[in-house]
């Protein structure tokens, strides 16, 4: 697959923000709930909208999602001042770096704003931050997809969305001690390459590390794009099967890589049911409950939760390889 091509399609998105609501809603209107991702412009978050949108109706909410047009830190804390100042009921946030937006999620709780966020286990403002899974264990896992492809030995590098993006940092220090316990014969090479959410870095840092190492035998990736980027690079020096790709990504994004075994596995969790999840929290608050561990949320990957202090755990991630990846519509 021509790389021209890869990257025609993943940057032909949509680049508006999702509309906000409108006003706050009367007591005869359904109460407003906004979710505010990292950009509108991705798959991902695309697919989370589904499910932010599927909670509205079950439940005759007006949820809604916003964001950014594309994942900029200024741009998102822009976007959830405009959703506090919506006065919704409640507000569900995906934080591109969480230290940005505390002080604005602060706001949001001290204006009786319901805050629940994911991928931010560090947030310091939410009532709750929903988690698909436990980060370590997913860590740990993707080392040893990373490890049984590399037959347990061999150079190998890792890449972040950013060095401030917690699940990110997270999923890569679980999946490096691991390395370091189970698979002495394997190498680290350099430090955390930070893509940025940008396909084009990572392939443009995946080409410099192939020339840099040429006996590196595995690549593992954390932002959704990292592992397109690696695979383009891989495919185009002709290294197919000579260099493991894994790493979390979707099948919009990765599928035609992963059929043509250039990566050989992805992992994820649904976005849409990660989205109907943290909604269903937010609501379960506003009837004044908390959220224990063992209760389930109704939701598919979340029926049976671990709460840790306010981080609420659910047991959610896929696996995606050549033989199953068809299986998945997202």
């Amino acid at each position: 697959m021509k790389r021209a091509t890869i990257l025609a399609g993943l940057f032909a998105l949509s680049i508006g923000a999702t509309p906000l609501g409108s006003a706050p809603a009367a007591a005869d209107q359904p109460p407003l709930y906004i979710t505010v991702v990292k950009s509108t412009g991705f798959n991902w978050f695309k697919r989370m909208e589904t499910g932010v949108k599927e909670f509205g109706k079950k439940n005759d909410i007006n949820a809604v999602q916003v964001g950014p047009s594309k994942p900029d830190s200024a741009m998102q804390l822009q976007s959830l001042e405009d959703a506090i100042a919506q006065k919704p009921k409640a507000i569900a946030v995906v934080p591109l770096e969480v230290a940005a937006l505390e002080p604005a999620l602060a706001k949001a709780k001290e204006r009786g704003i319901i805050v629940i966020t994911h991928e931010a286990a560090d947030a310091k403002n939410a009532s709750y931050d929903v988690e698909a899974f436990d980060n370590a264990a997913y860590g740990r896992h993707l080392m040893d997809e990373l490890a049984k492809r590399m037959n347990e030995e061999g150079q190998y590098a890792v890449f972040v969305g950013s060095l401030t993006q917690t699940t990110h940092n997270a999923w890569v220090d679980a999946a490096i001690a691991q390395q370091k316990e189970k698979y002495p014969k394997m190498e680290l090479v350099g430090t955390k390459n930070e893509s940025h959410d940008d396909v084009a870095k990572a392939y443009q840092i995946t080409k410099d590390l192939l020339k840099t190492y040429p006996k590196l035998k595995g690549i593992q990736g954390s932002d959704a794009l990292d592992v397109v980027g690696a695979g383009q690079a891989v495919e185009e020096a002709g290294l197919r099967g000579k260099v493991a790709i894994v790493g979390t990504s979707i099948p919009s994004y990765a599928g035609d890589l992963v059929k043509s075994g250039t990566i050989g596995l992805i992992t994820a969790w649904d976005p849409a049911l990660a989205g109907e999840a943290m909604n269903t929290v937010a609501k379960l608050i506003s009837e004044g409950k908390t959220v224990k561990t063992g209760d389930n949320l109704g939701v598919p990957g979340y029926e049976n939760v671990n709460v840790v202090g306010d981080v609420i755990y659910g047991s959610a991630w896929l696996d995606m390889d050549p033989k199953n990846i068809d299986q998945y519509k997202f």
